[in-house]
């Protein structure tokens, strides 16, 4: 059966979608309340910026090792939604209570942000328990997709909001996004059959996911490959709105709709992924799509001329570039669906979760500093080249058509008596800048 007429994999879908939706609204409707109605200063919306993030950086790790002692993982997703709809509801009581304040926004964002952590920790193995393996690929497009349409109705759902009710009544809308999201995964019935992995520990449990993500020659490759991204990524988004508005001379009102049409790619790109994966697989599409991954980094970098050219050729690659990193991203997850045992895809997972997020900040530090010493454009193009270097890793490795030639097994856990999976290196079996909650 299609998997737009399963009822299960709607109802999933539709949960992350909205959810998504409610959480854009809140990275627009929190900042304006610290900084309109509590005076927040510099060095306290730096804090609550990081409170989104340092979760992922303090229990990322330990919570694959968490999902795949479970044996059912929907109870854990329901209870992060209602977790983080109760943190979120808080903000608008407290401040019509009058109790509101900065650390009371700092709090919110760690518990949801912690809850975030765990809710995708156990949602990545969750998608196999509700898909068939055959439609997995169509399945991550899809839920990649819901970022795309955060990403276009998100901003404007929150602009809406926050001019008619307020910065901290428009907060509620993600608190009841998380309510509505768990109340569509409640409805879900297909029964989970998860055998859960043996524990030795919390310790040893972290170490095997970072061990088999290492030493697995395919799951090497996605975290090398998304840690390079990353870092340029984040070094290049640092600097972008400054190269926009004072070196190209984009009106601001059109940066949204130049940002917005990357979603829209995304929503495209999640829809031709879906398709060509079944004709040509997963591989063919991750090698291709990481050679367009510079096109319009290198574009931005070199462009110049006047205001039309500028905006058509930013409208076109950034439309482009949408749409290839929802086919990377969807692509990287299957692959690592399929290259991973299923007691090991919740470690895996927050493995490279962990990696992937843990170099944005060290990217958005580096691009700020760097483009002080040699300039914006020069560090563009550092950006462009530094984000081809992923190719490196996955035209090198055992993705390559060519090397597919013997089967393999999953990665495995290892054990006293077993080897690490690095038995894979010879063989191989048959993820905006989306990494948001």
């Amino acid at each position: 059966m299609p998997l737009r007429k399963q009822r299960d994999y709607r109802f999933l879908w539709a949960a992350r979608t909205i959810s998504i939706t409610g959480s854009e609204v809140s990275k627009l409707a929190i900042p304006l309340t610290a900084v309109t109605l509590l005076a927040a200063s510099p060095s306290q919306m730096g804090m609550l910026t990081a409170a989104a993030s340092v979760p992922a950086l303090v229990f990322g790790l330990q919570s694959g090792a968490i999902a795949d002692r479970l044996t059912r993982h929907r109870p854990l997703m329901i209870a992060c939604e209602l977790v983080s709809c109760a943190a979120a509801a808080t903000v608008p009581m407290a401040w019509l209570l009058g109790l509101l304040n900065v650390a009371w926004l700092i709090t919110v964002a760690l518990v949801i942000g912690t809850a975030g952590v765990l809710f995708r920790a156990a949602n990545f193995p969750y998608v196999a328990a509700v898909t068939a393996p055959s439609q997995r690929t169509e399945a991550m497009a899809g839920l990649n997709a819901s970022y795309s349409v955060a990403s276009v109705s998100g901003p404007s759902l929150a602009g809406l909001l926050v001019q008619l009710f307020t910065a901290p009544l428009a907060v509620l809308a993600e608190a009841l996004s998380f309510l509505t999201s768990a109340l569509l995964l409640r409805a879900i019935r297909t029964p989970e059959k998860n055998e859960p992995a043996t524990s030795r520990g919390m310790w040893n449990d972290v170490m095997e996911g970072l061990r088999t993500s290492v030493t697995h020659p395919v799951l090497r490759a996605l975290l090398g490959a998304g840690a390079t991204i990353n870092f340029f990524a984040m070094a290049y988004t640092a600097i972008y709105m400054l190269y926009m508005v004072n070196t190209l001379d984009i009106p601001k009102p059109l940066i949204g709709a130049l940002i917005a049409l990357s979603g829209v790619g995304g929503i495209l790109g999640a829809w031709v992924t879906a398709r060509l994966s079944k004709r040509y697989g997963e591989n063919r599409i991750l090698l291709v799509s990481v050679l367009f991954f510079p096109i319009e980094i290198l574009a931005v970098g070199l462009l110049t001329g006047p205001l039309w050219w500028k905006l058509s050729l930013l409208a076109l690659t950034g439309t482009i570039t949408g749409g290839i990193v929802v086919a990377f991203a969807t692509c990287m997850g299957a692959i690592t669906l399929r290259e991973t045992s299923p007691e090991l895809r919740g470690r895996v997972n927050a493995t490279m979760t962990f990696a992937v997020q843990g170099v944005l900040a060290l990217g958005g530090i580096t691009g700020g500093i760097l483009a002080e010493f040699i300039g914006l454009r020069p560090v563009i193009l550092i950006c462009a080249a530094g984000i081809a270097l992923s190719t490196v890793w996955i035209w090198t490795s055992p993705l390559r058509p060519h090397r597919n030639r013997h089967p393999t097994h999953p990665a495995k856990p290892s054990s006293a008596s077993s080897p690490p999976p690095s038995h894979a290196m010879n063989s191989l079996t048959a993820l905006k800048r989306h990494t948001p909650r």
